[in-house]
């Protein structure tokens, strides 16, 4: 049997770090450093589905300040 064929029953927690950028992780391991809960856990799939629909602009927040603050000096 392939890994794939494998029915993935692991459950994740959805992480969110300082930038704004979303990952799943899974929910018995401790977060990776300068990551943190947003609150939502579910199946792999629960999860991706979430993020899909919550993170709309996939630049970091950084750019997204600077992009505005370019805009705003113009």
């Amino acid at each position: 049997m392939y890994q794939d064929d494998k029915e993935d029953t692991t459950i994740y927690k959805v992480v969110v770090n300082h930038e704004e950028q979303y990952s799943i992780w899974p929910i018995e391991r401790e977060n990776p450093l300068g990551w943190k809960d947003v609150g939502k856990n579910g199946l792999k799939q629960e999860c991706l589905d979430y993020i899909k629909e919550v993170w709309i602009d996939m630049r970091p927040l950084s750019l997204r300040k600077k992009m505005e603050e370019m805009t705003y000096s113009t």
